[in-house]
């Protein structure tokens, strides 16, 4: 598949991030912030330094921040990437540890306008198209998140911990 093409699925468009987007981007992720806290889960994002714009801007750079639009709206955004060993905090898991040790998507950062339903759902689809396994991590607090891996099948793997945060994450692999 052309990674530059734009991905359909159910009626959404998949098409890589520009510059021109933060902006709305970063309303995106105010928004999911707010309504994880208001879900219990004040703690994965924080209350208004997740994720920082520069990490957004660093990912556009890389090529691996994706919308989800619904015509011309941008309704949704997450990172994705794949390959070989592509997530470093992933190296170390506490628990059961990894199925599959080739190459895999990793997704992060899914975010929602709450405009429409499904954008988890699509950027899941997306990674598969990427590669024949994804792996996932959350906060404990995530319910929403919990509920969406379990429903697509994703299985609980360990415990992993990443730099920004002091909060551990649940690890997921599908």
């Amino acid at each position: 598949m052309n990674s530059n093409m734009p991905t359909k699925s159910e009626g959404y468009v998949i098409v890589k991030a520009s510059l021109t987007d933060v902006p709305t981007m970063m309303a995106i992720f105010a928004g999911a912030r707010a309504f994880m806290a208001e879900q219990h889960n004040p703690n994965q994002w924080g209350p208004a330094s997740w994720p920082p714009q520069s990490l957004i801007e660093q990912d556009i750079a890389e090529g691996k921040s994706y919308l989800v639009k619904k015509g011309d709206e941008i309704i949704g955004t997450f990172f994705c990437d794949a390959g070989e060993k592509v997530e470093p905090t992933y190296a170390y898991i506490e628990g059961e540890g990894w199925k599959y040790d080739g190459p895999y998507a990793v997704i992060h950062r899914i975010a929602s306008s709450f405009t429409h339903k499904g954008v988890g759902e699509v950027a899941i689809n997306f990674a598969l198209t990427k590669a024949p396994h994804v792996r996932i991590d959350t906060h404990e607090d995530n319910a929403p998140m919990r509920g969406l891996l379990q429903k697509h099948g994703f299985q609980y793997r360990g415990i992993i911990y990443v730099a920004h945060s002091k909060n551990p994450r649940l690890a997921f692999e599908l």
